[in-house]
């Protein structure tokens, strides 16, 4: 994101026009403990009204480049000049020379967590109401609360009623009011806090044997946690490299039958998706679901044709009158002839008393964010096949037009083409975009690809393989293959590949459900025979794996 600053003319997210030489508004804003899905809706409408966001050493940029709008200014509030670590004092003289600095505007002090637990909340709004600066808070989702319970680790049962949240790193804790086994005891900190902490809890009485559970990267995809007792505690902080949560009490054991999301089928895998962004977001986010992180690396670039001649005359024939269906085969299709309209000044009126085809649901979505529901979707397989089963033959009394339209790629096959033209109908196949390799990804991707970084890299086409391999080489042997079709399958084998798994329908979501069933089987596989479950690139062989 850019460093600069862009002007608004509301103080909050919804207020009126600012007036001008007055001292910019601040909003506390709870970032939550690190899933963004976890952040309010108040907290991202203050987000997209900021014109400048002060963050630390916890909270994510990644969160201000997804909410915030172009130009926002980012002042880092985690280190000074030198690299040192700034003391909530500091901070509060940042966030109060950035609100005097934005005339009328909106400051937004993104925090952690929740900014009333452990952030210096109470510092920086009473130096900003010194200053004379309003302020909102907006209250997060705590570490506290969510961290263990995405553990699976409940604060509270019938056994143990009272919880005590204390900071790690507090010299002044009265630890023998947390001794009871009927308390469950939550600690944040660095992993040098926690273990002092734990060695004095110890020390004040508590039980040796009580059970502890250390959490590090709480509520996102790279999540750990490690049980033990507090008598054992020792051995478990030498593997910790994070700020971690650490959770003291009965409600622990409930972890082995509770946790959900360190479970996931394919919690922690990191998945190599071959397409461009516009292309993956649905296939993005059904991997999220399932506990994996994405790394979409775009195998071919969408060129317009080189003669734009007969893209032209086929959209002025959709206003004459030519056609009688128009088939979308592809996002991109939907994306060339919306392009096309808008240069001829045309919208999607254009397309009245046309019947309009979509191949799948990506594309039939693409269309209705244009205003248009497409007429025909596949009921079954979501492909050129699937569309022709449904596809009705052309009647010459029902059908006053026998022609159809189908803008596509210039590497279309011509399974559609030829299947329409064998139930009657006349088709204008238009070259609608170009599809051409893409450039090779950054050194270090490639290297990732190579290296057997990605836990699996799932294809939705044949020309994803070929030009996956063409620009950054084969897979590693321990990387899983996932393939939407034989037809993709075959490609794959052909380029020395080994096909691990193969949607039983052609579509992406079916594709990434497939993966999660073959992550379930490797989980399964490992539990019965009592062995943690190892993510696939943890556990490279030595040899590339080939087709056989």
């Amino acid at each position: 994101m850019s460093p600069t600053r862009s002007t608004t003319t509301t103080s909050t997210p919804s207020s009126p026009a600012r007036q001008s030489r007055v001292p910019g508004r601040v909003a506390f804003v709870g970032a939550g403990p690190g899933d963004s899905g976890l952040m309010t809706v108040r907290s991202l409408e203050f987000l997209a009204a900021a014109d400048v966001v002060v963050i630390d050493q916890v909270a994510r940029e990644d969160v201000v480049t997804r909410y915030c709008r172009e130009g926002v200014e980012i002042i880092d509030a985690g280190h000074g000049d030198h690299g040192q670590p700034l003391t909530h004092a500091m901070r509060a003289k940042l966030v109060v020379k950035a609100a005097k600095s934005v005339s009328g505007g909106l400051v937004v002090r993104l925090m952690d967590g929740d900014p009333g637990t452990f952030n210096g909340l109470a510092e920086e709004a009473l130096a900003c109401q010194k200053a004379g600066i309003g302020f909102d808070i907006v209250p997060g989702v705590s570490a506290v609360s969510a961290v263990p319970a995405y553990a699976g680790i409940p604060l509270t049962s019938s056994s143990s009623p009272a919880v005590h949240v204390i900071a790690a790193n507090d010299r002044h804790v009265d630890w023998a009011a947390s001794v009871a086994e009927s308390v469950t005891v939550v600690l944040l900190g660095q992993p040098e806090d926690l273990a002092t902490a734990l060695g004095k809890l110890l020390a004040a009485g508590r039980p040796a044997d009580s059970p502890v559970a250390l959490t590090e990267r709480g509520t996102t995809i790279r999540q750990s946690t490690r049980v033990t007792t507090l008598g054992e505690f020792a051995k478990v902080m030498k593997t910790l490299e994070f700020p971690a949560l650490a959770v003291i009490g009965s409600t622990v054991a409930l972890r082995e039958n509770l946790s959900w999301f360190e479970t996931k089928p394919l919690f922690g895998w990191n998945v190599l998706v071959p397409r461009t962004k516009e292309q993956s977001g649905s296939t993005i986010a059904r991997l999220e679901s399932f506990g994996a992180t994405a790394e979409v690396v775009p195998t071919i670039s969408v060129e317009p044709p080189r003669t734009p001649q007969q893209m032209e005359r086929a959209v002025k024939g959709l206003v004459t009158g030519r056609y009688e269906w128009i088939g979308f085969t592809s996002v991109n299709a939907v994306k060339a002839v919306r392009e096309k309209f808008e240069e001829f000044g045309l919208d999607a009126r254009a397309f009245a008393g046309l019947k309009i085809a979509a191949v799948g649901g990506v594309t039939a979505a693409a269309l209705r964010e244009w205003g248009i529901v497409p007429d025909l979707v596949p009921s079954g397989e979501m492909s050129a096949n699937g569309l022709l089963e449904d596809w009705p033959p052309f009647d010459e009394v029902l059908d006053p037009i026998n022609r159809v339209f189908l803008p596509r790629a210039d590497i279309a096959t011509d399974t559609l083409v030829a299947g329409l033209q064998e139930m009657g109908w006349e088709v204008d196949d238009v070259t609608a975009y170009r599809t051409v390799r893409a450039a090779p990804p950054a050194a270090h991707i490639r290297e990732a690809i190579k290296g057997g970084q990605f836990d699996a890299a799932v294809f939705t086409s044949s020309s994803t393989v070929r030009n996956l391999v063409g620009i950054a080489g084969k897979p590693h042997p321990s990387t899983v293959i996932a393939c939407i079709g034989p037809a993709t399958a075959k490609t794959a084998e052909e380029h020395g590949l080994r096909v691990d798994v193969l949607a039983p329908e052609a579509s992406s979501d079916s594709l990434v459900d497939a993966l999660a069933d073959y992550g379930l089987g490797l989980a399964a596989a490992a539990a019965e025979a009592g062995e943690p479950v190892v993510r696939p690139s943890a556990k490279k062989s030595a040899s590339r794996r080939r087709a056989k």
